[in-house]
């Protein structure tokens, strides 16, 4: 962390980063802040969890139907347009959902929210991959390092205003005012300029790294796998954790809630961790293929040892081994087919809010029809497609390349 906080000190776009990290520490509020106060809006709207998921799955749609569009927008036009669009769009979210009179109307706001983090991905990855060339997995997977924070932080002020029996509207109210506030901050950042055509530098840094092309139809579509399960792997846990330790451990809501908050500080931890490997040591093809092993591992234990310590510790560990991955999906993307940052990311975002659009809907149903361990049977079957697609990524990687595949020298 100290090594890679020094590049972005030295770095001309520190404060173009510094705006783009804030608005993931928001979006990490944000992605589980329709679930963390699922009492209050199934009360307001007269529905119950399953229609929450439901409202989950919009932002998934909003994101499904936009990021194609938000990819080819960030090529053509620039980064920074989209960045700060997505700020506006995404205060407009959190001011309307707690006024919303109807779900409906909710609904529609949830779209907006799914279209405001297309543009925020379309055009903050590429931009952090051109800012920090040399150490891009650390840039991006710094996003999920701010979006955990976020996360880790929101449940304690939903239990402050509930405790004081405060308007639960201000967990929404407060992150849209930063959002604005932001917005001006990134609006005077300086941005690197994206380029359809790379400069030679660029180029001869990616030529030199790969004995031959990489392909989409194969890497490429198998790292479009993994943007997909590994978004699946983490919207199970943070829709579902609370209530499998609810109705499956018997642990009281509060309780509950907390398995969120472990959740988010085994992924804060991870990345953080990740931030200072990535640099020397590990490279992010090794990363992609064993956190998704150790999701596998730890959902298998939740499911056969009914223990509320062993729930909480292993919320720490589904935290940790769901951390980062899609992000470092996008670095290893942009890697593989970098004359075209923005066009890729959007696909591989693509395929991430299909996933956030198909997880909530499957799993509500699974939940409406009995046993909710049935989800996490169903967490394992998506972990193994994950693994195996990863497992051809780093068997490819290995191929293209000339360095070991496993660690970094240098």
């Amino acid at each position: 962390m100290i090594y890679y906080r020094g590049v972005i000190m030295k770095n001309q776009y520190f404060k173009a980063a510094s705006g783009m990290y804030i608005n993931y520490f928001l979006l990490g509020m944000v992605n589980i802040i329709l679930a963390s106060n699922m009492p209050s809006l199934t009360e307001q709207w007269d529905t119950d969890s399953t229609g929450i998921s439901y409202l989950i799955a919009a932002i998934g749609i909003g994101r499904l139907l936009t990021y194609g569009l938000s990819g080819v927008l960030s090529d053509k036009f620039g980064r920074k347009p989209l960045v700060i669009v997505s700020s506006v769009v995404m205060g407009v979210f959190l001011i309307g959902i707690p006024f919303s009179p109807t779900y409906e109307m909710a609904f529609v706001f949830a779209l907006l929210a799914g279209i405001s983090n297309s543009a925020m991905d379309a055009g903050t990855y590429p931009a952090l991959t051109e800012m920090f060339p040399e150490s891009a997995g650390s840039a991006s997977v710094m996003v999920k390092a701010f979006g955990s924070l976020g996360a880790t932080i929101l449940p304690f002020i939903i239990l402050f205003l509930t405790r004081n029996e405060l308007f639960y509207g201000f967990a929404f109210l407060l992150p849209a005012v930063i959002y604005f506030v932001n917005m001006f901050f990134v609006l005077s950042a300086s941005f690197p300029k994206s380029k359809s055509d790379p400069d030679g530098n660029e180029e001869d840094l990616h030529m030199n790294r790969f004995i031959t092309e990489p392909k989409f139809w194969s890497e490429g579509v198998a790292l479009i796998i993994i943007g997909f399960t590994s978004t699946a792997l983490f919207t199970v846990s943070q829709i579902w954790l609370p209530s499998f330790g609810q109705e499956v451990f018997g642990m009281p809501s509060s309780s509950a809630i907390k398995l969120l908050s472990y959740y988010s500080v085994g992924s804060l931890i991870s990345v953080l961790l990740l931030s200072i490997l990535l640099n020397k040591w590990i490279k992010p093809v090794t990363v992609i293929l064993l956190y998704p092993m150790i999701t596998l591992l730890t959902v298998i234990i939740i499911l056969t040892i009914h223990s509320p310590i062993v729930l909480s510790i292993s919320s720490f560990f589904l935290g940790a081994s769901t951390a980062g991955i899609f992000q470092l999906t996008i670095a290893i993307m942009t890697e593989f087919f970098w004359r075209k940052k923005g066009t890729v990311t959007g696909i591989v975002a693509t395929a991430s809010s299909l996933a956030s659009v198909i997880l909530p809907i499957a799993t509500g149903l699974i939940a409406k029809s009995g046993d909710i361990s049935h989800i996490f049977l169903f967490d394992c079957f998506i972990a193994t497609i994950g693994i195996l697609a990863a497992a051809f990524v780093y068997y490819r990687y290995k191929k293209l390349t000339q360095h070991q595949t496993i660690f970094n020298h240098g």
